[in-house]
């Protein structure tokens, strides 16, 4: 029956994936907006719901490490996983833009939780990184002006139209295209949290230890309505769409889940390490290190399977740290 629920759950994440690349890119069209827009707002945050609530429920259970490691572990599987995975699809180009503006404030903002996390450790005098209420606040007010300056400075965009939209979602009133896009993200996450509550049980009967279920099926699994999303996106070559929704997610994991979370319950990450600061960090940088490497201006599909190998050599380091 466990095996069931997984299939069922995957169809539904794949369903929901479908629609709601169709449907964002619809919109995007109607407001006048590019795909990686939409990407990195609706879509982004809407993929990144999992993420909020995991780590809203752990801040308000005073867990401080699951809050901080879920973001860690998410962005990472975002930029090494999933990144990796759709350039291997299809090598994902970057603009101007991207590079001056979207990839340097996802450095910037990772900077920036390490910052507020090892700074606030000192003042306080406490043993463990730690966001407090102000170091929440500053985060999301970061948001804030990145979602003003993002709306602020977009210019209508008709290169980055996906060309395999269904013609028939651009026929129909505005109002019904967004009611299927939300349709579709309740789907995506329905199915995502069914395939990973199934993957978990299954992972259980078969004897897998909860650490090693916590780094591999829960933190790929909270991560799977990007992960389809995007490598569909680029199966139908939208990368703008693919690359908005991750750097999208990133910045709203640290800023607002990060914020909201701190806000609501000052956090500690005490599980946390240098390695995963580390890596943390290393994974942003390296986004932005791809556009001056192979191809200029662009992910590599080799780059992408090296980005994949890094996250399998991560998460080995995890497993054995674990055991």
């Amino acid at each position: 029956m466990t095996i069931l629920w997984l299939i069922i759950g995957l169809a539904l994440l794949l369903a929901g994936s479908n629609l709601l690349v169709d449907t964002s890119v619809v919109i995007a069209r109607k407001l006048g907006v590019s795909d990686f827009v939409i990407g990195a707002t609706i879509v982004g945050v809407g993929t990144s719901a999992p993420e909020l609530y995991v780590s809203v429920c752990s801040a308000l259970q005073g867990m401080g490490d699951v809050a901080i490691g879920n973001v860690l572990g998410s962005n990472i599987c975002n930029t090494l996983l999933i990144l990796g995975a759709t350039a291997v699809v299809l090598p994902i180009p970057f603009t101007r833009s991207n590079l001056r503006y979207d990839v340097t404030a996802n450095i910037g903002a990772s900077i920036l939780l390490v910052v507020i996390s090892y700074g606030t450790m000192y003042l306080l005098g406490t043993t463990n990184s730690t966001v407090n209420r102000f170091g929440g606040a500053i985060l999301i007010l970061c948001l804030i002006f990145y979602l003003w300056h993002t709306f602020k400075n977009e210019k209508s965009s008709n290169n980055n139209v996906e060309q395999g939209a269904d013609g028939w979602l651009s026929r129909i009133p505005f109002w019904c295209v967004c009611v299927l896009a939300l349709l579709a993200l309740t789907t995506l996450i329905g199915g995502g949290n069914l395939f990973l509550n199934s993957a978990v049980t299954l992972a259980h009967d078969i004897g897998i230890s909860e650490f090693a279920i916590s780094v591999t099926v829960i933190a790929v699994g909270t991560s799977l309505p990007e992960l389809t999303t995007c490598v569909i996106a680029a199966m139908r070559g939208n990368t703008a769409l693919a690359l908005g929704n991750i750097l999208g997610s990133n910045l709203f994991n640290i800023l607002f889940i990060l914020g909201v979370s701190s806000v609501i319950s000052p956090i500690e990450g005490a599980g946390v390490g240098v390695i995963d600061y580390s890596m943390f960090i290393g994974a942003t940088l390296l986004v932005g290190l791809s556009a001056f490497t192979g191809k200029k201006s662009q992910i590599d599909r080799w780059e992408g399977a090296v980005a994949i190998v890094l996250y399998f050599a991560y998460t080995t380091i995890l497993l054995y740290r674990g055991s």
